[in-house]
């Protein structure tokens, strides 16, 4: 659905190759994995995800070391 853009979100770009979105809660792994990979061209190693109490999904992305998150950040307009 959209980016994510906080501090936390910004650091994790930088030290652990991370990007953070918010998602459709309906969605599973696979689907974010195969959407991101297909949007931005990149390789994704894992996503994790985490339901919040507001009844919303953040997905953690983790890109393979091939590629760099901060190059998506910049396509975003994160950084």
């Amino acid at each position: 659905m959209y980016p994510i853009a906080t501090e936390k979100a910004i650091n994790m770009i930088e030290r652990n190759n991370v990007v953070t979105y918010m998602v459709d809660l309906r969605s599973n792994k696979a689907q974010i994995k195969k959407e991101f990979e297909d949007t931005f061209k990149v390789k994704v190693d894992r996503v994790n995800v985490e339901i919040e109490p507001r009844n919303r999904k953040r997905a953690y992305i983790k890109i393979s070391g091939k590629f760099k998150a901060s190059d998506i950040a910049l396509k975003l307009k994160l950084v």
